[in-house]
């Protein structure tokens, strides 16, 4: 019946997941919008519960994965090429850089650069810290490094690492289903492969309608502040549809005509706006600031990566660690592709360390400038900063740019930068979204991908309507544990592949043998008596 739909409609899917992962969609957007007191409800109830029972394995997955990627570009596995040995990278580090960040957290560095430091400065997480001291300060700044470093790029580089292996190495379909070859073998193909892709689909769908929907807050906030437009659902849904319809010319141009240039511009936009601040702002606060800020959250990683909050009453790490680790973890899946889809040629080594570090260091230099900034001018009283993040996060980068002079040609120019980075992520998730539905040998058709960048539209503005930011943190909170769990089989099957693969044996030799072990010592029982003889 599916594949009767399919040829009916013109489309080039694997039926099974396209028509159930858009079918899940078109449910929930049909009940959220008529039911959405009783939508919000079930999430924030069901969220409130993984929170109190399962937020400690969010804690702990994402630590293990940092410390395993790690020992991987540290180990021998580290020269492995992702592709043939020969090979040799697509794009160049800049422009490398530039599309990962660009795809990746740019909209959440705008949303929560002024946002998160300010609010942690007003309110700490630690009892025994003062608000608005020095310490609060501190931690502030630590807290937000903690949440946008290396730990969410971790979130980003285990699937991306996975992906390119398994693509490049061994020539299976750029899709999540493909990273439990070794343990699924050819059922990939077959309902539980396409189980898999569900879940990375809807992950996907849901984390960047997540993402639109933040922006889209954001932007309302920034125009009702800048032009008195007003701050509601009718305004927020009309911007989410220009938003998608640029999103839709873009990611019908394809990736290097529409994302890649798009992330160029983009980038460039965003060192602009950070010079500006950090020339027009307090210069050597922020210098000095960012050096002891460096050292700090090198110094508390060890320990924060590991805190559960448990002896503590409060629901603090839940409206933020859990948060950002299930969104972070719901979207990895669009994340991880796309950064495998341009990191061909890379070494395991160049990718982990590129992956990781490159982004965690402009987060610093992002955090360093505007956050440091905006607890300056907190401290010293300029503008009621605290107290107007507290009513309405969404309007904290124009409240803070209003304190700086030309605050009408930073404002503005912030617009612009939000406007883009939500609409590469739109794009570039679209691109995605059809890689995971369709066969390699299948084309790539523009109605599909402009689909799929509709839906992410539609659910947002569904999202919005249904609850505002609380709906849209309950929602991904809960949908992020899925996936969650999948993120450990990954390591578990990468680590097993790349043993197989140092050792001389290709991927399905390892999935006939099944029992890797004794296939592997039997071969190390052979190495030894050659070395021997």
């Amino acid at each position: 019946m599916l594949n009767r739909l399919q040829r009916l409609l013109g489309l080039q899917t694997i039926p099974g997941v396209f028509f159930t992962s858009a079918g899940i969609a078109v449910l929930f957007v049909a009940l959220a919008i008529p039911f959405d007191e009783a939508v919000a409800g079930f999430f924030g109830g069901l969220t409130a519960w993984v929170a109190r029972n399962l937020g400690w394995f969010y804690i702990v997955t994402v630590s293990f994965l940092l410390v395993f990627l790690l020992g991987l570009a540290f180990s021998r596995f580290g020269s492995i090429r992702l592709g043939a040995d020969d090979s040799r990278p697509d794009y160049s580090n800049l422009t490398w850089f530039t599309m990962l960040f660009a795809a990746g957290i740019g909209t959440i560095l705008m949303f929560w650069g002024v946002a998160e430091p300010v609010s942690h400065f007003a309110n700490p997480p630690f009892s025994d810290v003062l608000p608005g001291s020095a310490r609060a300060a501190r931690d502030a700044m630590t807290i937000s490094l903690y949440h946008f470093g290396l730990h969410t790029w971790t979130i980003f580089a285990m699937p991306g690492l996975a992906i390119a292996y398994f693509a490049y190495r061994h020539h299976l379909p750029m899709r999540i289903s493909s990273l439990f070859y070794p343990v699924l073998g050819d059922r990939i193909n077959g309902p539980l492969g396409w189980a898999v892709d569900v879940i990375a689909v809807l992950g996907t769908l849901f984390g960047v309608a997540t993402s639109l929907g933040l922006g889209t807050l954001q932007l309302n906030s920034g125009l009702n502040y800048l032009l008195g437009v007003p701050v509601s659902g009718s305004v927020q849904v009309m911007l989410i549809a220009v938003i998608a319809s640029i999103a839709a010319v873009s990611v019908a141009l394809g990736l290097d005509k529409g994302v890649r240039r798009l992330s160029q511009l983009n980038i460039i936009l965003a060192g602009v706006l950070v010079a500006f601040v950090a020339l027009v702002g307090p210069t050597v606060f922020i210098a000095e600031g960012m050096v002891q800020g460096i050292g700090d959250y090198l110094d508390a990683l060890p320990w924060l990566a590991f805190w559960t909050q448990t002896f503590s009453e409060t629901n603090w790490q839940r409206k933020w660690t859990l948060f950002y680790w299930a969104w972070t973890i719901s979207w990895a899946p669009y994340v991880g592709i796309f950064i495998a889809r341009i990191s061909r040629g890379r070494t395991i080594r160049e990718f982990i360390a590129g992956v990781l570090f490159a982004p965690t260091v402009f987060t610093l230099v992002w955090f360093g400038v505007f956050g440091l900034s905006a607890i300056h001018i907190e401290m010293n009283g300029q503008v009621a900063l605290a107290a107007q993040v507290e009513q309405n996060p969404a309007v904290a980068i124009f409240a803070f740019l209003q304190a700086l002079p030309f605050a009408q040609f930073s404002s503005s120019l912030s617009l612009i930068i939000i406007v883009i980075f939500f609409t590469t992520s739109s794009d570039s998730a679209s691109l995605v979204i059809d890689m995971l539905t369709r066969r390699d040998d299948q084309p790539s058709l523009v109605r599909q991908r402009i689909f799929w960048a509709a839906a992410q539209g539609v659910v947002a503005a569904s999202l919005l309507l249904a609850g505002g930011l609380d709906a849209l943190q309950n929602v991904i909170t809960a949908l992020g544990l899925p996936f969650c769990i999948l993120l450990i089989f990954m390591a578990v099957s990468l680590f097993r592949a790349l043993r197989a693969d140092s050792r001389g044996y290709s991927v399905d030799e390892l999935v006939q043998g099944r029992a890797y072990d004794t296939v592997s010592s039997t071969k190390d029982v052979k190495q030894e008596h050659h070395d021997v003889s």
